[in-house]
């Protein structure tokens, strides 16, 4: 009912906040790899799916590891699982998209540059996230703010853009939508609520922290990640 997506948080992203979010006209999202098996997954989303009717989404974030999970039995899960949206970032293999692709699902891909935007849309996806510098989680090595991101993408693009990043409340939502974007991605704010399963000292430190408490680390690496410090 509200162009307000849940982004796809590690850990965060479990049954209880993913339901309650699509139950207020959202779209709530499952975390994949939150759980320690596809298996597990498939649990996860019955879960799911037994604490609300509305359409939900599972993200399934692929990035550079020593010891990569099994992405594509993920990937099959969800499938297998009649899940009708997934949410992609990082890489976007071949293989798993085209899985997506020809199971019906409809992708969301999760990009923090327009050149990744411009190639996701010739890989057929239904929308981007464009992510602004300003995310929690990766917001690539570009450092662009979605100020400039946002329109931006919106101006090259034929397909919905979502935007992400730094967005918390009405105003945040008022702006991403003047600069073009059909709907929002929030994160961070959602961690704060009663259903994430965070302890509650961590969300109140959270409320208390000011622009200034985030760091970002594994820049060397290329791998970069805005925490919260």
């Amino acid at each position: 009912r509200y162009p307000i997506l849940q982004g796809g948080m590690m850990w965060v992203g479990r049954a209880a906040l993913a339901s309650a979010v699509s139950n207020a006209g959202g779209l709530g999202t499952l975390t994949a790899l939150t759980q320690p098996s596809p298996n597990a997954l498939r649990e996860e989303i019955e879960r799911c799916r037994s604490m609300t009717e509305a359409p939900f989404a599972v993200n399934l974030t692929i990035l550079p590891s020593a010891s990569p999970p099994r992405y594509l039995d993920y990937a099959r899960a969800i499938i297998d699982s009649g899940v009708e949206i997934v949410e992609t970032a990082g890489n976007h293999p071949a293989e798993i998209t085209a899985l997506f692709q020809a199971s019906g699902l409809k992708i969301i891909h999760k990009c923090t540059s327009v050149r990744h935007a411009l190639s996701a849309q010739k890989r057929g996806v239904a929308a981007v996230s464009i992510d602004g510098f300003e995310c929690a989680g990766h917001p690539g090595e570009d450092d662009i703010p979605g100020l400039v991101l946002i329109p931006a993408a919106v101006s090259q693009l034929t397909i919905p853009v979502i935007a992400s990043g730094g967005i918390a409340d009405g105003r945040g939502m008022a702006a991403a939508m003047a600069l073009g974007a059909e709907g929002i991605n929030m994160g961070t704010r959602f961690m704060l609520t009663r259903e994430a399963p965070l302890h509650e000292e961590v969300k109140l430190a959270m409320t208390r922290a000011s622009e200034q408490d985030t760091a970002l680390i594994f820049r060397t690496l290329r791998n970069t990640a805005r925490v919260y410090d």
